[in-house]
């Protein structure tokens, strides 16, 4: 393979938790762009909705480039307490990010916000959410006996990411096909809001409380 030929592309190749900061520092550079975005559109707009989505994937990158530079500080000087302290930013970013998403969730519910998709594009969606889904599931096996403090960090920050992928699915789903009225669709709605919330707000204090716990 062309990338064994480099000292880089090898250690991507054969080191599983390089290609783990790699995807990290991908997908931040993913969330720093939508947050942007719609800090851009919240500005524009004078739109709560907005810069509210904004905050959501600007705490997403934040978490995600602490990370990227633990990893990269790491490799000049290893250190596992390095490590924890990013996964007590994290857990803390993470619990602030559940009351985001409540905040999120109140918004579209009761300014009755989402968006609404044809059938081929809601398909793609959610083929790809599912596609999240399953890739963290098969992660979260694959990795679940590693003890790296920074490894279980970004698993955790991508579950959260994927649990508010599944809201805005359901949300886009039940105003393209369903065929709920108004009051049962908002009722699914603020159920699975509530849940996504409590499970991103538990990650992040399971993420406190192990990045303080001596072993």
């Amino acid at each position: 393979m062309l990338l064994t030929k480099t000292k880089t592309g090898e250690k991507l190749i054969y080191s599983q938790r390089r290609r783990i900061i790699l995807f990290a520092a991908i997908a931040f550079a993913f969330n720093l762009l939508y947050a942007l975005y719609h800090c851009a559109l919240g500005i524009m707009n004078r739109s709560l909705w907005f810069i509210t989505m904004c905050a959501f994937y600007g705490i997403l990158a934040i978490m995600r480039l602490s990370a990227v530079l633990c990893e990269r500080k790491n490799q000049d000087l290893p250190s596992n307490d390095t490590e924890k302290f990013v996964m007590k930013l994290s857990g803390i970013l993470l619990a602030v990010l559940s009351f985001v998403l409540a905040v999120v969730s109140y918004i579209s519910l009761s300014q009755n916000i989402a968006t609404k998709h044809d059938k081929i594009i809601m398909i793609t969606i959610a083929t790809y959410t599912f596609y999240k889904i399953t890739m963290a599931v098969i992660r979260a096996f694959k990795q679940h006996t590693n003890p790296s403090p920074l490894l279980k960090t970004i698993r955790n920050i991508g579950y959260a990411e994927v649990a508010a992928s599944i809201l805005t699915l359901q949300r886009s789903m039940l105003v393209s096909f369903g065929s709920m009225d108004g009051g049962q669709a908002r009722l699914m709605n603020a159920i699975t809001g509530a849940i996504v919330c409590l499970f991103v707000l538990t990650l992040g204090i399971s993420m406190i409380i192990k990045s303080v716990r001596k072993v």
